[in-house]
């Protein structure tokens, strides 16, 4: 049985959420708080397996509240979001001070049809409630030791698929990267709508020497760039032939690659698919593709790498250091993944399947 506390300023709201984490038989929620403070004093009384925790409270806000628990009392955390800008830069800031992933609220702060992500809210609850509190903590210690291997490159791209405890991850590595990476890094992390990938991308870039950006249709892509596909879109790329004089650069075998956002599907949880974007890297990079899938839950992205691998590109699995080991798991019980590493040695090993 896995025990919750729910964090909820609303009366309304605590008690729709409870109702509806109730009603599966594998949760109970065994008690609510009204603000973190009281929260705080709850935890280590009634020890948790998991605390859906809201954003907008007064006196301590949802990331204040977060702190003072992973400090206090780590226990894994998910946020209940709203779908502001504002609210998305926040949420952000929670996944990278320890919180394991959120569920947008369908209707704002006081959503009386929770119903609607009934599911989804149900489903983060038990991945989260699996998660070790030391895997947590190691997330917030950022960052890793850059490489000295002198950058020098040639035409290859790395492509990254990422799902829960793939932000935290994230900046863990692209912090770590130094300045002119020699190849562009696109990314395809499992996020619900464009606001927050712009967040995450926003705060990726602060942190980070390389560029970070969101990708746009049809833009060129450059090296020492990192690409995050927008939430809620399929992401390709796609070659692209510009004319020079007389001649086309198809036929002096010339091409940069160009971008394509492709919004297939809006109601697919597995936006932006890793697997759409790994394939398309594939069929355009062949050989020059390294693909790295990080911590996330199910398989998204097996096919991606197996397709990767059998252009004779490299493949790359975070090991069991992941937040949630079922996505890297998956490739490696595929047979897909060339090496399995800790994330202290992911920026190495990117480093050298780009300059060998």
């Amino acid at each position: 049985m896995i025990k919750v506390l729910v964090v909820d300023d609303s009366f309304f709201m605590r008690s729709l959420i409870s109702d509806t984490l109730n009603s599966e038989p594998e949760i109970e929620v065994i008690d609510t708080a009204k603000n973190g403070s009281e929260a705080i004093k709850k935890i280590p009384k009634i020890k948790p397996n998991c605390i859906t925790l809201d954003l907008a409270m007064p006196g301590w806000d949802g990331l204040t509240t977060l702190k003072q628990i992973m400090s206090q009392h780590p226990t894994p955390v998910v946020i209940l979001s709203a779908h502001s800008k504002e609210a998305a830069n926040i949420t952000i800031e929670c996944l990278n001070a320890g919180a394991v992933s959120f569920v947008l609220k369908p209707s704002g702060e006081l959503s009386l049809d929770i119903e609607k992500i009934k599911e989804e809210l149900i489903k983060e609850v038990k991945t989260a409630a699996k998660v070790k509190v030391g895997k947590i903590k190691s997330l917030i210690a950022k960052p890793l030791k850059p490489p000295r291997r002198k950058l020098i490159g040639i035409n290859k791209i790395v492509v990254i698929g990422a799902s829960t405890g793939g932000p935290q991850t994230l900046e863990a590595i692209l912090s770590s990267i130094p300045p002119g990476f020699p190849a562009p890094i696109l990314i395809a992390q499992h996020m619900p709508t464009i606001s927050f990938t712009q967040s995450l991308a926003a705060h990726l870039n602060d942190s980070c020497q390389l560029i970070v950006k969101v990708a746009e249709n049809n833009e060129i892509i450059q090296a020492s760039r990192v690409y995050l596909a927008p939430g809620g879109f399929h992401v390709t790329i796609e070659p692209s032939y510009v004319t020079c004089d007389q001649y086309t650069s198809q036929e002096l075998g010339v091409t940069s690659q160009r971008i394509i956002c492709l919004n297939e599907d809006e109601t697919d949880s597995l936006t932006p698919s890793i697997d759409i974007t790994m394939k398309s890297v594939a069929k355009v990079y062949n050989e020059n593709a390294i693909g790295i899938i990080l911590s996330g839950m199910g398989d998204d992205g097996v096919e991606g790498m197996r397709a990767i691998k059998e252009a004779g590109g490299k493949t790359i699995v975070q090991d069991e250091s992941s937040l949630i080991f079922g996505m890297p798991k998956a490739v490696i019980e595929a047979g897909y993944a060339d090496k399995v590493l800790p994330i202290a040695e992911m920026v190495s090993a990117m480093v050298e399947c780009v300059t060998a």
